[in-house]
């Protein structure tokens, strides 16, 4: 029997924290829940005699893993990691496993809500634009990418992807047309959607060069992460290109600037909710839960990112 935490400081739906218990305690494990907790001391005390841990969006950095001497799992319950420090978790043999692609339903509709909501100007009743017939293109065909891609479609666009790790008949196996490399996808669509995951080789990597590649119309939609914009390059964009858009799930730190002088052309999420529905929240949770009773019971370390 070993004892689980589940930390969340932006908590999971009860319904799915009743699911991911059900599956615990089926499989003869203790589980305990610390939810909307006021500071990273809460999380610190409460990972000292944790098995096993369950995060979302929460800091698992070096402070925690040193307070955490009986751990041995940790899995952040959706698809990016960034959130937990690998070279610590390592260190101490703690393994941090992912639960990829069951929030990618979810984020893939949001990119496109945000979409439309921009092109009917924010649902007032002046004149907008309309998806259909437009250039689509994905920037990593990933879980969500190929989700958005299948959404596209059923918009009427026409969609290009561009990931240098997906074969090529994978990509047009789905009726998307292959990008050679990222300029050629950039200078072909007036529609860019992000899902990149923030690495040493993306963080600053959408630049003013790449942006300034793409059409008439250019609309930039990031729902991966904040950092994989150069930011410099990103309001440069605005000053010298006024057809440029961009809308995100993550507030750039230029926040301020770009709605005070760009509102019309910018729109960001209050706060980051990619995977904000019941559907993806019990998902992730779930697959977290069985993610932790396999690794337990038999060492299965399928999903580990360290």
């Amino acid at each position: 029997m070993a004892k689980i935490l589940i930390a969340t400081v932006k908590p999971f739906s009860a319904e799915a924290v009743a699911e991911v218990k059900r599956v615990l305690s089926e499989a003869n494990h203790d589980v305990e829940v610390l939810e909307k907790y006021p500071d990273q001391s809460a999380l610190i005390n409460a990972v000292r005699d944790p098995d096993a841990l369950i995060i979302r969006s929460d800091i698992v950095d070096r402070q925690v893993l040193e307070a955490a001497k009986n751990l041995k799992i940790v899995v952040r319950a959706g698809a990016g990691y960034d959130n937990v420090d690998l070279e610590a978790a390592t260190e101490k043999g703690v393994v941090v496993m992912n639960t990829p692609g069951q929030n990618s339903n979810a984020v893939a509709e949001l990119a496109f809500g945000m979409m439309v909501y921009m092109n009917r100007n924010g649902f007032t009743p002046s004149a907008g634009i309309e998806l259909r017939g437009k250039k689509l293109g994905i920037h990593a065909y990933g879980y969500v990418g190929r989700i958005v891609g299948m959404i596209g479609k059923g918009f009427g666009m026409k969609v290009y992807a561009f990931d240098p790790f997906i074969d090529r008949i994978f990509i047009e196996n789905d009726g998307v047309v292959y990008a050679e490399n990222v300029r050629e996808l950039y200078s072909k669509c007036q529609y860019l959607s992000l899902h990149l995951p923030s690495t040493t080789e993306t963080r600053g990597s959408v630049n003013f060069d790449l942006l300034n590649l793409m059409p008439e119309g250019a609309t930039l939609v990031n729902t991966a992460r904040k950092e994989v914009i150069d930011e410099g390059g990103l309001l440069k964009m605005f000053r010298e290109r006024p057809d440029f858009r961009y809308l995100s799930d993550i507030a750039p730190d230029c926040k301020e600037e770009l709605e005070t002088n760009f509102r019309e052309r910018c729109f960001f999420t209050p706060k980051k909710m990619g995977a904000q529905t019941a559907e993806a929240n019990k998902n992730a949770g779930i697959a977290a839960a069985r993610q932790i009773v396999r690794f337990l019971e038999k060492g299965d370390t399928t999903f580990k990112v360290n």
